[in-house]
């Protein structure tokens, strides 16, 4: 009897140690497979850093690899925002960096000499096998199905929201971010299921490294409190919840306050204030409940009465007050944009002009998360019939996160990891009851035995009526099981499918490097952006200042290596306004305006020769509408626009329009490379009027081989007012020759 015990002992503890073992090696493939389908842009281009922001994370990355952490802390980088220049280690979130230096250092103390560019390229694919990992951990703490977490980081390792931002050279902050959320997601449902101070501490941990990382930590500083105060509401307040958001509180506090960005606004801006007001009102509920104990009822509902009001009023107006004072900084234009789609674009325009800003379409939703969007919805009803603890936390998450991700393109990274949890509960449910061969036992009464006339009916059958005992067709029957377990498949690899093809096609081209189609079909490749940062490497002096539009600051400092007005960190709008009504004036206006500023150079995109959309005449009204809030009287947004109201580029633009120096320096000696009268401008699909532009402040310096870049030498003041018309003449001729080798070039179709 005993060695029949050990034998069924045995055969269990080896299920479970085969479960196990298969789960671990399931796990390492996803993260595999997460991995892989992020590597399409190294694949097909090379390695390379993508995208605006990425560049300015790699140079702050090679600049605390060469100087080490204290310099990085430290560092005023005069090359950026001239002649302000910034305090560079004060105004990042620094986590990024300091990730891929400890394992740049750590690789070299193992004698593996890797370039620190390589480890920037794929660290986000690195981190997405992480993310895989963190997602299945949160998943296996909602419900007791295995296979609900492992669904969940497969869908999270190969989903197009998440690969959008995590592909091969995309080092931006959500790199490593998207892991960090989840797993402190995951850690804080830890906590509040054990009541443990040390999984409260882990939460407030990777809390502070999600503060280092990302400004989107403030999703989490307001979910973890609403979460809180949701469950405080439906009458769940424990001892285990009082333990967990306290220690989360305490902890994650101070460490957000050790990076110099953030430094006191935990404790001074409203976007923290929810989390500080929860902690209080905790302090309170647990108050109460030991005083609860210790009075009578009666007695004891009277003291709430009187102390609930008393505390409201002392807090509401505590916060009306060191609100009004400025002691806590009031909410900021991007927290009013996520409630109001239109306030940035009437009140802060430069939040607007970012296309990752706009409110999501609905397609994009269809794109990014295909199947799981009708997934989704069934996942977080299943939520409501439990309705544990952890459950709340995901129904509150995806509430929040789908508002969120409808009001900003940005914020479907937010969206994504829900999506992924309450789709792969809901999958795994069909699949769990489908997958399983056994029929379900007949339905019992209330005193939990068979349906006697069910019974009975049964009995009387005979023998060749068996197939009504047991039906071929019913949701329970092998067809039915066939049937749905079958579409499933389908739909799990039409799933695959899709996702490999958005990452392949739409996620994996830098934007640096354009690719385009031939006549007959070829890949070409369009490398104008490098082409143009390298001449400015080559060809201008070490301290020669760039002026163009903030979107290429970061590229500019990353790959030419040279001081730029303005870029990508958008701290100073006046300072980028300045440049907008340099751009957007006429040249009498602009010239003292750049020698104010020591601009020595001056760059523009323009994409009307290959149809390239992302030019700046397309982006243009932004630059007008950013200038204008800063000198309404002087530069006006109605004079770029017709009498009817069109925004035109032809012989019907406005003469505000035509005298902008935006305007001539995108069309200077375009016409020369078309016969006479016939320019067209592929992008806005309009014929150019016979005469271009002529300059005289400034002279063309370079233009890339297919146009994109175009690049303008600033006149010394001994220059200024010189008849330019020789050089003209040279700058015509020249164009005339170079015409004739990119005849095959103004056919492309960029993608």
């Amino acid at each position: 009897m005993a060695a029949t015990e050990g034998d069924q002992f045995l055969k269990q503890a080896t299920g479970r140690n085969t479960r196990g073992l298969l789960r671990v090696i399931i796990l390492c493939l996803i993260a595999g497979a997460a991995v892989s389908s992020r590597l399409f842009s190294v694949i097909r281009f090379e390695s390379i850093i993508h995208e605006f922001d990425p560049w300015f994370n790699f140079r702050a990355t090679k600049y605390l690899v060469q100087n080490g952490f204290y310099s990085f802390w430290d560092w005023f980088d005069d090359r950026t925002w001239h002649p302000l220049g910034r305090v560079t280690g004060g105004t990042l979130y620094p986590g990024l960096m300091v990730t891929s230096g400890v394992i740049y250092h750590l690789l070299r103390f193992l004698t593996l000499p890797v370039d620190i560019r390589n480890i920037c390229v794929l660290l986000a694919p690195a981190f997405s096998g992480l993310t895989a990992l963190a997602t299945y951990l949160l998943t296996s703490e909602m419900v007791t199905s295995p296979s609900a977490g492992l669904l969940a980081a497969a869908f999270m390792g190969i989903t197009p929201g998440y690969i959008s931002r995590s592909v091969a050279g995309s080092y931006d902050n959500e790199a490593i971010a998207i892991f960090l959320l989840v797993f402190t997601f995951f850690l804080w449902i830890k906590a509040v299921k054990n009541g443990s101070v040390f999984w409260g501490a882990l939460t407030a941990l990777f809390y502070g490294y999600m503060v280092s990382a990302w400004g989107g930590y403030v999703f989490i500083t307001n979910l973890l409190p609403l979460h809180a105060f949701v469950l405080i509401c439906m009458g769940r307040y424990s001892p285990r919840l009082y333990v967990s958001y306290t220690s989360w509180y305490a902890l994650g506090t101070l460490a957000s306050m050790q990076i110099p960005f953030v430094g006191f606004l935990p404790i001074r801006s409203s976007e923290h204030m929810s989390a500080l007001g929860v902690f209080g009102l905790l302090q309170i509920v647990a108050f109460v409940e030991f005083v609860r104990v210790q009075l009578p009822s009666k007695q004891f509902q009277t003291l709430l009465r009187a102390l609930v009001v008393l505390i409201f009023v002392v807090s509401f107006g505590g916060l009306v007050l060191l609100t009004v004072t400025g002691v806590i900084a009031p909410w900021t234009g991007r927290f009013y944009s996520l409630w109001d789609t239109g306030y940035a674009k009437i009140h802060i325009p430069i939040i607007a002009s970012v296309s990752e800003h706009q409110p999501t379409a609905w397609p994009a939703f269809f794109f990014d998360l295909s199947m799981m969007i009708w997934l989704f919805p069934a996942g977080v009803y299943m939520c409501f019939r439990s309705l544990t603890d952890e459950q709340v936390f995901i129904v509150i998450y995806a509430v929040l996160a789908s508002y969120f991700a409808g009001v900003m393109v940005r914020l479907m990274l937010t969206l994504t990891p829900i999506v992924c949890v309450a789709s792969a509960i809901a999958f795994s449910q069909i699949l769990d009851t489908y997958l399983d061969v056994k029929t379900p036992k007949a339905e019992s009464n209330e005193n939990g035995t068979s349906d006697p006339a069910k019974v009975a009916a049964s009995a009387i059958l005979p023998d060749s009526l068996r197939s009504t005992r047991n039906p071929l067709v019913g949701i329970y029957s092998y067809a039915s099981k066939l049937t749905v377990v079958g579409a499933s498949a389908v739909y799990l690899m039409l799933f695959v499918l899709h996702c490999t093809w958005v990452t392949s096609n739409a996620y994996s081209s830098p934007s640096v490097v354009l690719a385009s189609r031939l006549p007959d079909g070829s890949q070409h490749i369009i490398d104008d952006y490098r082409e143009a940062y390298y001449w400015l490497r080559q060809n201008t002096a070490d301290n020669a200042k760039i002026m163009s539009w903030w979107d290429y600051g970061y590229q500019i400092g990353g790959m030419a290596d040279r001081p730029t007005l303005v870029d990508n960190n958008t701290w100073n709008n006046t300072h980028i306004a300045t440049v907008g009504k340099a751009m957007s004036s006429r040249e009498e206006v602009s010239y003292p305006i750049m020698r104010q500023h020591e601009v020595d150079y001056v760059l523009v995109v323009f994409g009307g020769l290959l149809g390239y959309s992302g030019d700046d005449i397309n982006k243009f009204l932004w630059m007008v509408r950013i200038a204008e809030g800063i000198w309404p009287d002087e530069v006006k947004e109605r004079n770029f626009f017709t009498p009817r109201g069109e925004y035109r580029v032809d012989d019907e633009a406005t003469p505000t329009m035509r005298n902008s120096l935006m305007y001539k320096m995108s069309y200077y000696n375009y016409n020369s490379l078309f016969p006479a009268g016939q320019a067209q401008d592929r992008v806005r699909g309009s014929r150019l009027p016979a005469e271009g532009p002529q300059l005289s402040t400034i002279e063309e310096a370079f233009t890339s081989e297919n146009w994109i870049i175009r690049i303008y030498k600033v006149k010394d003041l001994d220059n200024f007012g010189r008849d330019h018309q020789s050089a003209g003449a040279f700058d015509k001729g020249h164009k005339k020759k170079r015409a004739s080798k990119r005849k095959g070039a103004r056919v492309l179709r960029v993608e």
